[in-house]
């Protein structure tokens, strides 16, 4: 009895090339489009390198004959050589794949493996519809695959998924090695100016001048307070800041360009000049990168999201509570609800420190009037909400109380602050000199380099001694443009202060009111000025009278309450109008006259609406209307000081049933018997018996063009 053994089906006998196994799949429809072989490296480094893998993807155009496909109906698509596979994006040859495709061109599609086509499942699969909706085959080393065929689509899919994970484990072990370096503290990235890597540690940037200028930066900020203020005094004195380069041929030289804002900022706000190893201050957020730029979607996290910070690990320029304060400064100079803003010029000094006491929000500055006059106004309802406004305090009052409250605060430091401002402005002095002595050094050893170089070159190659002469020459131009530069700065600034100077600066010290209204003090200082002794001042308007209660929260954590007087619209907006009203009618029952009852009220401490001066003959009238007050009609004469027979115009008016203006116009042509009372007001006093009253009420009757005559100059006004 013979036994017949079936063959392993691992036996070299019983494998058939996975190519021909599948070839009852490819059919007459299919070798009638195109046999398209894509071909993919990841990077140029791997289409250098790698040539092998590179050789295998085109002989599958080999494949393609041996499967039937005739030498024209080969399309090879190599588009994508040194690119990643890891989204369709920036990758022509894959898009054009997938046109031709669904345009029905294409009877297979030849791959070395699934990951060359792509590496993303989204993609993936687009290309599995695609191919499945226009019966496209799929191959690769493993066989031919149909999309349309559920066990093949399903392979299909496995395998795209296969890709996308083996990627993600690629970029996790990459990327959770360099976040372990990172958090040992040894992780090299591109430093900012003033620092460099040697021997695989991050060291002071050995220039001299490169520490000056960085050092410069955060001492003019922490004097001037703002990015622009600091960028402007770099470009005011000519001051220019060292990069190194970080690409191309001249890679770790030093190069001085003029400083922009990004650059200051960047300085002031990198924890490396504190002394602190960073790593992961931005990070990628997939929600705004946009398509094709890599480089985008970075944005800014917090520390406590940082991958690595490890403080008092490098040699600092500042200290890191320095730091926290320039971080803390720059916040507090956008212009938010909750921040002070920066100082900015106009005629509101308070602004950003103004806080409504009722609400607890910042006050806004509004301007009104030709005159610009300004305001400062607690909207945050109507903006929130659409409710109504907390309140409006007029400017001008406030700004001049705290403005007096801020200089007597100031008095006793009148010394220390002059001999403050002698050392700052000595201290500045050395700093630019210093720089610019440092510049003016490394001109001269440039000129002195190019010197040395002609002279060491062969008189007979010419070609470079040409050169070299053309660069010497260029170096001696800029020398020369930076003496003259340098020249001109210090006709603008004397080294050394004056005695004469010095005691301009405690003069001007001692007399801190004089200073401050000085025309060379701006509003922009004086705001400076406030902002440094002042934290915040609360303010609570009393309704709409006049008071107006203020508290003022200095720098030093001391407070200061008061009560301002404010100007109103209107005598019934004021606090004592009451009171007002009151002194009236007692003074309009004891029969006093108009004029008295404003003089009266002005000596017992009254004052008008807008706060100045006295009370007007004209409020006191029309409130005695207001109050339904009877006239006072009797006079004593000694008291009026009135002869008989004289009126004053306003009585003579209502006496008449005239206006008081056209009696004011009969006076100017002449028709009235009248002169000025001696006094403050000089009034009109006007002579009028019964016979003179008589003729004016005859005058007011006349038609309009006639009642304008000159007196009859034989006629006298009658002497007592």
């Amino acid at each position: 009895m013979s036994t017949t053994t079936s063959p392993s089906p691992l036996a070299p006998s019983a494998r058939r090339p996975s190519w021909e196994s599948r070839s009852d799949k490819i059919r007459a429809e299919h070798i009638e489009r195109l046999a398209v072989v894509y071909v993919r490296q990841s990077t140029p480094q791997q289409v250098l390198d790698h040539q092998e893998s590179t050789r295998l993807q085109y002989n599958l155009k080999n494949r393609a004959l041996d499967l039937g496909w005739p030498q024209d109906r080969v399309l090879v698509i190599d588009d994508d050589l040194g690119k990643s596979g890891a989204t369709a994006e920036g990758r022509a040859g894959f898009q054009r794949l997938v046109s031709e495709v669904s345009l029905g061109r294409v009877g297979i599609i030849m791959g070395l493996e699934m990951s060359r086509l792509a590496r993303c499942c989204k993609d993936w699969h687009q290309l599995l519809e695609v191919s499945a909706l226009f019966a496209t085959l799929i191959a690769d080393l493993d066989g031919v695959y149909d999309p349309i065929n559920f066990n093949d689509r399903l392979l299909l899919g496995l395998k795209g998924t296969m890709s996308e994970a083996e990627l993600h484990i690629i970029r996790q072990r990459l990327n959770q090695g360099r976040i372990n370096k990172a958090r040992r503290g040894e992780l090299v990235f591109p430093l900012p100016t003033g620092y460099v890597w040697q021997s695989g540690k991050i060291a002071l940037d050995p220039d001299e001048q490169v520490q000056n200028v960085v050092r410069l930066i955060f001492r003019v900020f922490a004097e001037l307070g703002t990015v622009n203020a600091t960028l402007n005094y770099l470009v005011k004195n000519n001051i220019q800041i060292g990069i190194r380069v970080r690409s191309s041929l001249g890679k770790g030289e030093l190069e001085w360009r003029r400083p922009n804002r990004r650059t200051v900022l960047e300085t002031l706000k990198n924890p490396i000049f504190a002394g602190a190893y960073a790593y992961g201050r931005r990070q990628v957020d997939p929600r705004r990168k946009k398509p094709g730029r890599p480089s985008t979607g970075l944005v800014q996290c917090q520390p406590e999201d940082w991958i690595a910070l490890l403080k008092d690990r490098l040699p600092a320029y500042i200290s890191w509570e320095q730091h926290e304060e320039n971080l803390a400064q720059i916040q507090q100079n956008r212009s938010r609800w909750n921040t002070r803003g920066a100082a900015r010029r106009g005629p509101s000094l308070l602004t950003g420190l103004i806080v409504c006491a009722k609400c607890g929000r910042k006050m806004t500055i509004a301007y009104r009037g030709s005159q610009q006059q300004h305001y400062y106004v607690c909207a945050s309802q109507v903006t929130r909400c659409g409710g109504e406004v907390c309140q409006i305090v007029s400017g001008r009052p406030l700004d001049r109380y705290v403005t007096e409250q801020a200089l007597q605060a100031l008095a006793p430091a009148s010394l220390e602050l002059s001999l403050e401002a002698a050392k700052n402005l000595q201290r500045e002095r050395d700093e630019l000199a210093k720089i610019w002595g440092q510049r003016l050094e490394r001109a001269r050893y440039e000129v002195e380099r190019a010197a040395r170089q002609y002279r060491l070159v062969e008189p007979e190659n010419r070609l470079v001694a040409r050169q070299l002469e053309r660069d010497w020459e260029e170096k001696l131009v800029t020398e020369r443009n930076l003496q003259d530069d340098h020249q001109r700065f210090q006709q603008k600034q004397r080294r050394l202060l004056s005695d004469d100077e010095r005691e301009a600066i405690r003069k001007l010290a001692d007399d801190i009111p004089a200073l401050w209204n000085v025309a060379t003090t701006t509003d922009q200082d004086r705001k400076e000025i406030l902002r440094q002794v002042i934290d915040e001042i609360r303010v609570h308007a009393q309704g709409r009278t006049e008071r107006v209660g203020v508290e003022i929260r200095w720098a030093g954590g001391a407070q200061t309450r008061g009560v301002l007087i404010r100007p109103v619209g209107k005598l019934e907006d004021l606090s004592y109008f009451s009171q007002v009203c009151d002194r009236i009618r007692a003074l309009t029952a004891q029969e006093v006259f108009v004029e008295e009852i404003a003089a009266q009220l002005t000596r017992e401490g009254f004052r008008p609406p807008k706060g100045q001066g006295a009370f007007a003959v004209c409020a006191v009238t029309r409130l005695r209307r207001t109050l339904d007050l009877p006239e006072v009609r009797s006079r004593s004469k000694t008291r009026t000081g009135l002869r008989e027979h004289e009126w004053w115009l306003p009585e003579l008016a209502r006496k008449l049933g005239a206006h008081y203006g056209t009696l004011e116009t009969w006076i100017r042509h002449g028709t009235l018997h009248s002169h000025q009372a001696k006094g403050r007001f000089h009034r009109w006093i006007v002579w009028a018996d019964d016979a003179e009253l008589a003729r004016l009420k005859e005058r007011l009757e006349r038609p309009h063009p006639k009642r304008y005559e000159s007196l009859d100059l034989n006629q006298k006004e009658p002497q007592n």
